[in-house]
């Protein structure tokens, strides 16, 4: 019986018959060419290279300042567990001027119980200028325009109010029957709590402390101040004969704020094995300790910016924050934000807000100028640098803010803290001190960065919130 011939399977693929090495081969004896190891993490750090820092010597930075007399108001905090179940958090009731220094929290809670959830369409109107205050509000969601008839007809856009802010918290310690000084309308689908002004007098009269803090704020209120808030220092001008020259002295804070430097540590920890046998041709313990000090600085300058204790955007006065009028940044708004200060240095903004505010300046037919800094090319809009800063986050319901920074001591600005010298340094005020061989032959090594931000005075940083970041279809 005769055999078939075989069939090639055309599926096969056939081993190409080589006359020379094969390059899989040939790179057995070949050295590549390696790469240090690389890091995606690394942003580009603008806070961290443009703060001028401050060396403190003694660990501790004390900013002294003149008294100041005029409490600022500050935002309420909201409990929420349904459309209708908005409740004030008691202890954020402080932020009201009147209550800033109630320490009653039976008080508190008489009040936070007092508010009524009020739910509000755009176009519909909380205050009408001239119309008696039966009540006053604390947004707990949406943003309202305030206004006030204008010199010229028509009416003038007196500011913006929006979250956790207070409308109506001026009457609080009057007496009579006060009335609206401007207007107040809804731009947005919005949520307030409101508290009836006979409300409030009624718990007044049931808390002796209340009339108390009342009696205080209102006697705060009639010192003199200059126009930011600080005791006034008494002088004499334009006179022209022996006129009595008034007598002053300049009263300062009796517990001014001092900044610690903060740390923030890890423990590198590096094989005897790697780092005696795998050291060509880089160095183990060198890359390793470079990606590890590039991570710290990452955090670093992620405190400075969120960290509540002294982070710069925790730490804006409230008067210093304003809010977009249209939900994306407009140039009007960062025009806005610069004008809250006699010095902005620099801008900050993540880079998604940058884009809205390219896409606000396209559809004027503006273009921000472009200049060189640190041998990159930067935005500026007036003059003003605008760094992207992923730090500065984006929420979940795509907002995000543009912070305007005053540099220096000298410019009574924002300044950096840290302290050089320190044992076994690194980097300025980063360290890295070895700790020993462990018992499972482990190298480690404690890596240390000492840092803080101060803000020598209230106008030195400013924030315009609520960005909208999604372009709009």
């Amino acid at each position: 019986m005769t055999s078939r011939p075989e069939v090639p399977d055309p599926l096969a693929v056939s081993e190409p018959s080589l006359s020379s090495l094969s390059t899989q081969a040939a790179r057995n004896l070949a050295t590549t060419v390696k790469t240090p190891p690389q890091m995606q993490g690394i942003t580009s750090r603008w806070l961290l290279r443009t703060l001028p820092w401050v060396d403190v010597q003694g660990g501790t930075y004390r900013v002294n300042r003149r008294r100041k007399i005029a409490v600022g108001k500050g935002r309420v905090q909201f409990h929420q567990q349904g459309a209708d179940q908005v409740t004030v958090v008691p202890e954020t009731l402080t932020a009201f001027p009147v209550l800033r220094d109630c320490t009653d929290m039976d008080l508190l809670r008489a009040i936070a119980e007092r508010f009524r959830v009020r739910h509000l369409d755009v176009g519909d109107r909380i205050a009408e200028a001239g119309r008696s205050v039966s009540e006053f509000y604390v947004v707990a969601h949406g943003r309202f325009h305030k206004t006030g008839p204008g010199r010229y007809d028509g009416e003038d856009l007196l500011g913006i109010v929006s979250d956790g802010e207070q409308i109506g918290h001026e009457v609080l310690g009057q007496d009579g029957e006060p009335t609206w000084p401007f207007t107040v309308k809804a731009t947005t689908p919005a949520v307030v709590l409101a508290l009836p002004l006979s409300d409030f007098r009624e718990i007044s009269g049931r808390f002796p402390s209340l009339s108390t803090l009342i009696g205080d704020f209102l006697n705060r209120q009639s010192e003199p101040t200059n126009r930011k808030g600080e005791a006034e220092i008494a002088l004499s001008s334009g006179h022209a004969q022996e006129d009595i020259v008034a007598g002053t002295y300049v009263d300062y804070e009796l517990n001014p704020r001092e900044y610690e430097l903060c740390v923030a540590q890890t423990i590198l920890r590096v094989h005897t094995r790697v780092a005696d046998l795998y050291n060509t041709p880089y160095n183990q313990i060198e890359e390793q300790l470079r990606l590890t000090v590039e991570e710290l600085r990452e955090r670093q300058e992620w405190e400075l910016l969120n960290h509540r204790a002294f982070g710069l955007l925790h730490n804006t006065e409230f008067d210093q924050r304003i809010s977009t009028t249209s939900g994306a940044p407009t140039p009007d708004d960062v025009d806005a934000l610069i004008a809250m200060r006699r010095s902005t240095h620099a801008l900050y903004a993540h880079p998604k807000t940058i884009s809205a505010f390219l896409r606000e300046c396209n559809d004027r037919g503006l273009s921000p100028q472009v200049r060189e800094a640190d041998g990159h090319r930067t935005l500026t809009w007036r003059g003003v640098p605008l760094y992207p800063c992923s730090k500065i986050e984006v929420s979940e319901q795509h907002t995000s803010s543009i912070l305007a920074v005053r540099f220096g001591e000298d410019a009574q600005g924002v300044v950096g803290l840290h302290q050089r010298g320190i044992p076994d340094e690194y980097e300025p005020s980063l360290n890295v001190r070895f700790m020993g061989i462990t018992d499972r032959a482990i190298l480690e090594y404690l890596v240390t960065a000492y840092y803080n931000v101060a803000v020598l005075v209230p106008d030195a940083v400013g924030l315009l919130e609520n960005c909208e970041v999604l372009s709009r279809s």
